[in-house]
């Protein structure tokens, strides 16, 4: 995981180096040297990722899979353009949300708590909960569909299963190995590149379409562009960036507030490092998965589907049983991936917002109240799936909703990054805080327009 200066702020040890005789310090030299160039720089820059990745890999769950589907399904290579436009925005969004965190030393929640009204916070959380439900319901549905599809077992069967899994492993397994899980996951996501070669794209249409934007002013393009960017710009990403950079100082024996405040050029620079990587791959990754639906899908006239399972299935006969495969692994890998992470940034921002103890590192009985609340959440996102919600059109119409509840949210990141009270002399630079505007102002638009229409 990323690396921390350990002379920043108000380190509580200092670490000397045994002396040793001058012959012995060559000789113990030598070998770091040879550490040293390009193969030193790549390993500390993988070494650097962490919470950035992390949140990127999770930005493609099974809503966001299932997002980008039905986008290339319905109109081809049309939307690859909005990887290019969303990119930006995205990772300015994010990269703020890692800001806040590592310089106030606070998850956002607790932020918001600390600098506005109470009312102003409780809003902030319900927003995230309402998305957060409704996204955690979808993924799991889509998921259980996915193994009944690929076991025969049915999907209520598997269904309680992941939830348990998840809930469990989130509850008895510290940060470090939960971070450390979540890193080797994202490679999962690999898949939809490969797939993606695997269907013979038109690579002539498909640059024509990354950089002409195609714009339709129709409902259902304006809902898939909602959808896309809501899935890109999600509610819970933003609490789950800002908490896991806290949890990155609690590892190394930060545990106050005071102690974690404040920020080394050498931090900010590793943990934008880190943003931009995990937002990259993340665009990567849709741009790849609308390019294999287009180039299936709608090239053979399914342009209707609702789901990543519908697509999968849609791509055997098109695109092998090779891509169906990799398409198939990769939505409940990334389930797994997904559904901790809408589960434990509801947690933080609750126990956050109601100054409850509460950390991925800490043991059930002192953090119980956290805990139950990650417990709830994905209870009540499975209890959807058997109410007669239909974890189907869930999957879509979660990213949606994340698109139409952001825009109040990015507007309160931006103010808060902004704010020397909150950040010092670490506010954001007049590019970021124009981008969070901008991103605000097109998923406000957008949103309107879908209605609208």
């Amino acid at each position: 995981m990323r690396r921390k200066s350990v002379n920043r702020k108000t380190a509580n040890t200092i670490v000397t180096k045994p002396a040793t005789p001058s012959g012995q310090a060559s000789q113990a030299a030598a070998p770091q040297k040879r550490k040293t160039g390009l193969g030193q720089k790549v390993e500390h820059f993988f070494k650097d990722l962490g919470p950035g990745l992390i949140t990127g890999a999770a930005d493609d769950d099974p809503s966001g899979i299932s997002t980008y589907s039905v986008t290339g399904a319905a109109f081809g290579y049309a939307q690859l353009w909005t990887v290019i436009f969303s990119f930006p925005l995205m990772a300015a969004v994010q990269l703020m949300c890692a800001r806040l965190g590592l310089v106030s030393g606070r998850g956002l929640a607790g932020v918001i708590r600390q600098r506005y009204p109470r009312p102003v916070l409780w809003f902030a959380c319900l927003l995230l909960l309402i998305a957060n439900t409704v996204n955690i319901g979808a993924d799991l549905g889509g998921m259980a569909e996915v193994m009944e599809m690929m076991t025969g077992v049915h999907a209520v069967v598997w269904l309680p299963l992941f939830a348990v899994l998840i809930v469990v492993l989130l509850i008895f397994i510290n940060y470090r190995n939960i971070a450390r899980i979540f890193k080797w996951l994202t490679l999962v996501l690999f898949s939809y590149v490969i797939a993606a070669f695997l269907a013979h794209p038109d690579w002539r249409a498909v640059f024509q379409s990354t950089f002409i934007p195609h714009i339709e002013f129709s409902r259902n393009y304006l809902a898939t562009f909602v959808a896309i960017m809501g899935t890109t710009i999600s509610p819970y990403l933003f609490f789950w960036q800002a908490a896991q950079e806290v949890e990155e100082e609690r590892k190394l024996g930060r545990k106050t507030v005071k102690a974690r405040r404040g920020a080394t050029l050498e931090e900010l620079s590793s943990c934008r490092r880190d943003v931009l990587t995990g937002m990259g791959f993340a665009g990567v990754v849709m741009y790849f998965i609308i390019l294999t639906t287009g180039a299936t899908l709608h090239a053979n006239g399914q342009q209707d589907i609702e789901t990543a399972k519908q697509a999968a299935e849609a791509l055997r006969p098109l695109a092998g049983n090779a891509a169906y495969l990799l398409f198939t692994l990769g939505l409940v890998g990334t389930g797994m991936l997904g559904v901790p992470v809408l589960a434990g940034s509801a947690a933080y921002a609750i126990a956050e917002g109601m100054h409850w103890r509460g950390s991925l590192d800490d043991k059930p009985k002192p953090a119980a109240k956290f805990y139950a609340v990650l417990a709830i959440a994905v209870i009540i996102g499975l209890a959807l799936n058997f109410f007669g919600v239909n974890a189907v059109k869930m999957l879509f119409w979660a990213a949606v909703i994340n698109g139409v509840l952001a825009p109040p949210l990015v507007i309160i990141v931006t103010l808060l990054t902004s704010d020397k009270k909150v950040m010092g002399d670490k506010i954001n630079t007049p590019l970021v805080r124009w981008l969070g505007w901008l991103a605000a102002l097109v998923m406000t638009a957008g949103a309107i327009a879908m209605f609208i229409l």
